[in-house]
């Protein structure tokens, strides 16, 4: 079956980094695109950026403003999500998703919290 799992969270000052992981397993993950989504406290769940099935080309939300980049390493099965500059507005549990046999799967997300 589908899983997919992020890691990489934390708490980081403004301005400060995290790398956010999801491996995926059960599908041939060289083959689908990849999204980055956030749910920030008492919002909806947005896109954050996305990627092609070989990476090549990726997409990214306005409010990303050039601080975030999504990569992928197709052997490893893994997709990333580089996050710079963060701000407290970034907060929120970040989920990773794969829309693969006509279905979407999640993970089960990963918190980022940005607070001095």
């Amino acid at each position: 079956q589908v899983q997919l799992v992020e890691s990489g969270g934390g708490l980081v000052q403004p301005g400060g980094s995290l790398r956010l992981s999801c491996a995926a397993s059960g599908f041939t993950f060289s083959s689908y695109a990849m999204t980055w989504y956030r749910q920030g406290p008492g919002k909806e769940r947005e896109l954050v950026a996305a990627s092609a099935s070989a990476g090549t080309a990726t997409n990214y939300a306005d409010f990303v403003e050039g601080r975030f980049t999504i990569s992928r390493d197709n052997a490893k099965n893994t997709v990333y999500l580089q996050m710079n500059s963060l701000k407290p507005e970034d907060t929120a549990v970040y989920y990773c998703s794969a829309h693969v046999w006509g279905r979407r799967f999640w993970g089960q997300g990963t918190q980022v919290t940005v607070s001095s």
